[in-house]
């Protein structure tokens, strides 16, 4: 890529195990691109996964930030672009090659050359990124920078009540209640589903009744376990944490004819252990989630809808420089969403 003479701060994966703050140059727009000023931009679970080394395709010495949002501070002068300089602007980090099998058949984020702003190339936890044009998408005048920031994460949760195919009346359960878990709350109980939630933080429980639409909540151990061939359990079970105990629980409190959607990003390594007589016998379909095919326009719509508080999702606010203390405060899982404002 080539650079400016400018540098600026940026949060960098460069050692396994850490997110540094170090210096880099500012972009210098590209064709087919456009330099955004970042507004916001949220620390996710996958950036603590590429911390450690647990995201396989996750390139070395990258600049995190895959969920943020920004100005459009410079358009390529042979850049065709939808957007005008000034716009706040929604990125959608995933960019496919549109040629491989998956692409040409409507799974391009499935994708075997997947790009991802963030993940495998620099992304927004930085002052200034250049992207592909394709990738910015206007943000209506009623939404916050910070607000924006969430139409990524909100993007794969509207893929996963997809998978779900929530009808009116249906069951649901949602399994763990961290900002992932809130956007299925909300978006299951407005897609006519009734929402019981297992969380183990009160607070958290507590904003899913409130802010999210969750008809009841518990905490883990609460619930009895139920017998889905007679009725029992729920029509839709999302998991939203990540960890084999609760993708089984999943498949255990499903009722006969449901279907169970893993949306929490399990480690590489973990494993399962559930009986396949008992799905043969439930008739389950049990799904996942990848990303946000098609998702983060509708998910902006979502956001400008405003039928829901989203900023109570943000529970705390940083400036670039204070990016230790973020982190630091991301890592105790005390708050919900993190936010870096540069």
């Amino acid at each position: 890529m080539c650079t400016s003479t400018k540098e600026m701060v940026v949060a960098s994966w460069q050692n396994v195990g850490a997110i540094d703050l170090i210096n880099k140059a500012v972009p210098v727009v590209k064709p087919g691109e456009v330099l955004v000023r970042v507004a916001a931009s949220g620390i996710c679970g996958t950036d603590l996964h590429i911390s450690r080394g647990e995201t396989p395709h996750a390139s070395k010495k990258v600049v995190i930030g895959h969920e943020f949002s920004g100005y459009v501070e410079q358009i390529h002068p042979d850049t065709k672009a939808l957007v005008k300089v000034g716009d706040l602007v929604a990125i959608d980090p995933n960019m496919p090659c549109n040629q491989c099998t998956f692409c040409r058949n409507q799974k391009y984020h499935l994708c075997p050359n997947l790009f991802c702003i963030g993940v495998t190339v620099d992304g927004g936890m930085s002052q200034y990124v250049s992207v592909p044009a394709r990738a910015v998408i206007a943000v209506p005048s009623n939404v916050t920078p910070e607000v924006a920031s969430l139409a990524e994460p909100l993007s794969c949760v509207v893929h996963a009540v997809d998978q779900g195919k929530i009808k009116t009346g249906d069951s649901v359960l949602v399994i763990g209640a961290g900002p992932i878990g809130l956007m299925a709350i909300a978006l299951a109980s407005t897609s006519g589903g009734r929402v019981t939630v297992i969380e183990p933080s009160e607070m958290r429980r507590q904003k899913a009744l409130d802010v999210f639409g969750a008809s009841e909540v518990y905490a883990p151990g609460i619930l009895a376990p139920v017998d889905g061939t007679l009725g029992e359990g729920y029509d839709v079970v999302f998991e939203c944490v990540g960890r084999p105990n609760t993708a089984e629980d999943a498949v255990n409190f499903a009722k006969a004819g449901g279907t169970v959607v893993w949306v929490g990003v399990a480690k590489v390594e973990d494993r399962v252990s559930i009986s396949p007589f008992d799905i043969y016998r439930k008739e389950l379909t049990i799904t996942s989630t990848y990303t946000n095919p098609y998702g983060i326009e509708r998910a902006v719509k979502v956001l400008a809808a405003n039928k829901v508080d989203w900023s109570a999702l943000v529970s705390h606010s940083f400036k670039l420089s204070e990016f230790d203390d973020a982190w630091k405060v991301f890592l105790t899982g005390a708050g919900l969403k993190v936010v870096i404002k540069p």
